[in-house]
This record gives C-alpha cells, sequence and structure tokens, in this order.
C-alpha cells in the first residue's frame, strides 16, 4: 500500500508543475492545461485526505471540481478559439486587452 505522503508528494509536484507553467508560459493552451493539471493536483489531494480521513466529503468535492472543470474547459477552449479567429494568436501578452 502506498503511504498518503507519497500522493501527497506527487499532489504538491503536480501543483507546482501547473503553477510554473501558468506564471511562465505565454500561450493560452498551455496555460489553460496547467490550470488543469493545478485542478487535478487538489483532486488528488481531496482523495488522499478523504481515504486518511475514511470520510466521503472529499471524494464528493472532487465530483464536484470535475464538473466545474469539464464547464471550464468548454467556455475556455471556446474563448482561445474565439481569440485565435479574431486576431490569428493565442499568445497572451498580445490579447490583453478587452476591447471588442
Amino acid at each position: 500500500m502506498v503511504p498518503a505522503g507519497a500522493y501527497l508528494t506527487l499532489s504538491a509536484a503536480l501543483f507546482v508543475l501547473g503553477a510554473a507553467g501558468v506564471l511562465v508560459r505565454r500561450n493560452a493552451l498551455i496555460v489553460f492545461m496547467s490550470v488543469e493539471v493545478m485542478l487535478n493536483a487538489v483532486n488528488l489531494a481531496f482523495v488522499t485526505f478523504a481515504r486518511q480521513h475514511g470520510a466521503p466529503d472529499g471524494q464528493v468535492v472532487v465530483f464536484f471540481v470535475l464538473v466545474v472543470a469539464a464547464v471550464e474547459v468548454v467556455v475556455g477552449l471556446a474563448l482561445i478559439v474565439n481569440i485565435f479567429r479574431a486576431r490569428a494568436t493565442v499568445d497572451i501578452d498580445d490579447v490583453d486587452l478587452l476591447r471588442g
């Protein structure tokens, strides 16, 4: 059996990788995927704590986060596609203005 500390360490590593992707990269798709990695890292921590304490609350929260992440993917990808069609780039430095 894998100890809970290993799962939490993996979760922290995934979160740091996702945060680094958000802070370093300029491509909107990469930033978007990095946010998803961060969400999944938090989900792993929730499941680990829920299993450690024997309570299903963490798993319920993970289910809710998965639903919100699915909606975020749909809306986020639609925004990125529209930005790409309008400006022919997905670089977040070039699309920092919210003008129509």
